[in-house]
């Protein structure tokens, strides 16, 4: 078993020392962990590190976990908990109904099946039902934007469903819903669940009182809050910030998350919480403040920021999700579709936008050349603009895809968020193929 809460005081508190991989700062090493294996962080609770972690309480009623992983990882979830305990699962909960949290149920349900024992219960908010719904409605959709977002397709399905479907071959639905709090027990433990929208809208955190632990969820995830995600339903910056609160009020002494590494230490939660709960809340505070001044999308985009210390913070860093991304997903909320620009609402196609521009450039790879050339000057903003706009002038032109896909090959280098990274990598991929080039 790894000692997981050395490791993540180690990382929080800055400690510097050479690690068994050569690494000469521990901050540096990888917090988000997927080794398939089982640690026992306090008597009776255990986490498995996996795509999206299980975490285990036994009790005297048998266990109780929070989130099940990939259904690709089941059979390696219940392998790490058989490792640890034969008891039977009394009750699976998911803090929310993302496919890397719910999937690996199946598994767990099989193997109480195959034992002859009784099905666990299975609790989630009320809303998780509804977002498998939705699912099934847009498989496709969410099949293509997962494999832009995690770098290929290949990797996208081995992680996220099959070929041809998003998510397991079966949902398995709640059993148990719940609206806003929901008192469990099992044996002489009690979880209180709580309702709380942030990443999701179907997101539950819980207390346990007796063990001064909270599970978190996705609430952590020791990277940049996913507030934002540019190709993602609505998230909920101030109900995720609000929620934070709400746990350090508690004073938990334990924090388990289902991405990341568990914490210990009272204060050092505390921090944590603190730390992630102001970074929203500051960008809620600066994008309001000039979304009620009448400024455009676009000046915000450009203008709200936070800090450098605090993205270099070892749970803050953006290099899944980042803050500008966080500021469209505020005005979304609060302002609409409308991003203040008047051409925009009701715009002629990008085409006919680029074919003008072009005709006024002298041609398509006039702008394809102007491109790659702010692209090496490092204006990949602007360079993307062209580049885009090179392509839609001209879509069979070998040059004009390879400039394009010069400047998002230049651009995704830049890029710390995997989100960046996917979505311009893909753009790439695309424009190489089309210029007749294999880079």
């Amino acid at each position: 078993m790894a000692d997981l809460l050395k490791l993540s005081s180690s990382i929080i508190d800055g400690t510097t020392a050479i690690s068994s991989d050569g690494v000469s700062n521990v901050r540096d090493l990888p917090v988000n962990r997927i080794t398939g294996e089982l640690s026992e962080v306090a008597d009776g609770i255990a986490m498995i590190e996996a795509f999206s972690h299980v975490v285990l309480f036994k009790t005297d009623d048998g266990l109780v976990l929070f989130d099940t992983s990939l259904e690709a990882f089941g059979p390696q979830v219940v392998k790490a908990m058989r490792g640890w305990t034969d008891a039977p699962v009394r009750a699976i909960t998911y803090t929310h109904g993302h496919v890397d949290h719910v999937g690996g149920a199946g598994a767990i349900l099989a193997e109480a099946a195959e034992r002859k024992r009784a099905r666990p219960q299975v609790i989630g908010h009320e809303n998780v039902k509804p977002r498998f719904d939705r699912y099934n409605l847009t498989s496709g959709y969410n099949s293509a934007i997962n494999a832009r977002q995690f770098g290929g397709a290949g990797r996208s399905r081995i992680q996220m469903g099959a070929a041809d479907h998003f998510g397991p071959a079966e949902w398995v639905e709640p059993d148990t819903a719940f609206s806003e709090r929901m008192g469990f027990a099992a044996g002489n433990t009690r979880f209180d669940m709580r309702h709380a929208k942030g990443e999701t809208d179907d997101h539950l955190w819980a207390w346990i009182p007796e063990r001064k632990t909270v599970v978190v969820g996705d609430f952590l995830i020791w990277v940049f809050p996913n507030a934002g995600n540019p190709q993602k339903v609505q998230r909920y910056p101030l109900d995720w910030a609000r929620a934070l609160r709400e746990m350090a009020a508690l004073e938990p002494e334990l924090l388990l998350p289902a991405h990341g590494l568990p914490i210990e230490g009272r204060a050092r939660i505390a921090m944590v919480l603190d730390d992630v709960a102001g970074a929203l809340e500051s960008l809620l505070k600066q994008t309001l403040e000039m979304m009620n001044a009448g400024e455009r999308l676009n000046a915000i985009i450009q203008s709200v920021k936070l800090p450098k210390e605090v993205l270099e913070k070892p749970y803050l860093k953006p290099v899944y999700d980042e803050p500008e991304f966080v500021v469209r997903n505020i005005w979304r909320m609060y302002g609409g579709w409308y991003d203040g620009n008047p051409a925009n609402l009701k715009p002629a196609s990008d085409a006919a936008v680029a074919a003008e521009l072009a005709k006024l450039a002298g041609g398509a790879d006039k702008l394809a050349r102007r491109a790659q050339e702010l692209a090496q000057a490092g204006d990949h903003r602007l360079a993307c603009h062209l580049a885009e706009m090179a392509v839609l002038a001209d879509p069979g032109s070998h040059n004009a895809h390879g400039a394009r896909a010069d400047v998002y090959e230049s651009r995704m280098k830049t890029e710390l968020s995997l989100m960046s990274r996917g979505i311009y990598g893909d753009a790439a991929r695309t424009s190489r193929e089309k210029s007749g080039k294999n880079g």
